[in-house]
């Protein structure tokens, strides 16, 4: 269990498991540096910071700007409290729409902020954590990297599968630093802008073949908040019971993995059922394959 006061910088705070995850470390007695593309839609942090200076600092924070101006805000931020124990990449979208028909300026624009704006942040705050031999970076995931056989997700999927293996990587490479990494797996939870970003829609580049697909996917879309039974509060607490050994991680081994949802911890068991099926079906090629000896 930590008992130690521990400064946390979290992106993508303006909603959202960011938002909340901002009110969960506090309530611990911890300091968080909340971050935000807006600083407009975090007016209410702003004048909290400012009545609570001492536990709570709000930067602008666009995690698709040059690596310089990011670099710049992170060592602005550490100069705040002279360190970054916790790195939380949360800031992402979840941009909807036909593979094809995006193409592939489309799925760039995801990958932007769910992957490269991810590890822009995370290596301007990695050579800090390293000079003091420890720290905790949590990468936020998503159940669609074990679930993309949806119409509409392709994009945010492939952008969540790369977080999911980078962050895998990262576990391995940092361990030797004192650093832990958590790659955190939500499934569907009632924040404020799950499934509520517009599908692409250019009428230019609709393909008559797809407009069935593109109409049922649509419409799915558009009634699939009704179905959500995450509480995001819940979720970003335990999060934070991970993160400081207390709580429901009390006596536990750090995991690596967070799974949040029983939704997500169906679709994991259904991909390895999946792919357990292939692999016992296809045996003989998946063995067949080596040179003779």
């Amino acid at each position: 269990m930590s008992t130690a006061q521990l400064v946390w910088l979290i992106t993508g705070a303006s909603q959202g498991f960011g938002r909340r995850l901002v009110h969960a470390a506090l309530s611990r007695g911890d300091k968080v540096i909340a971050t935000s593309r807006s600083i407009e839609k975090v007016h209410d942090l702003v004048q909290q910071a400012a009545a609570r200076s001492e536990v709570l600092a709000v930067l602008t924070l666009d995690v698709t700007s040059e690596r310089r101006v990011i670099e710049d805000v992170v060592d602005e931020a550490v100069r705040i409290w002279g360190r970054i124990d916790v790195l939380v990449n949360n800031a992402g979208y979840g941009y909807p729409g036909l593979v094809e028909e995006g193409g592939t300026d489309w799925i760039r624009l995801q990958f932007e902020t769910n992957f490269f704006g991810l590890m822009e942040v995370t290596n301007a705050v990695l050579p800090h954590m390293r000079s003091k031999r420890k720290g905790t970076l949590v990468n936020m995931g998503s159940r669609s990297a074990w679930k993309p056989e949806i119409p509409f997700i392709g994009p945010y999927s492939a952008s969540k599968a790369a977080v999911h293996a980078i962050t895998e990587t990262l576990s391995v490479e940092l361990a030797q630093f004192g650093i832990h990494v958590l790659l955190v797996e939500p499934g569907g939870f009632l924040t404020e802008g799950a499934y509520g970003y517009p599908p692409f829609q250019d009428p230019a580049k609709m393909i008559p073949d797809y407009d069935e697909m593109r109409t049922q996917a649509a419409s799915g879309f558009a009634t699939i908040r009704q179905g959500i039974r995450g509480d995001p509060d819940k979720a970003m607490n335990a999060l934070v019971d991970v993160v400081r050994g207390e709580g429901v991680a009390q006596g536990r081994e750090w995991p690596g993995y967070l799974i949040l949802g029983e939704d997500v911890e169906a679709d994991i068991k259904r991909k390895m059922k999946k792919m357990e099926s292939v692999l016992d079906t296809w045996s003989d090629v998946t063995r067949g394959v080596n040179l003779e000896p």
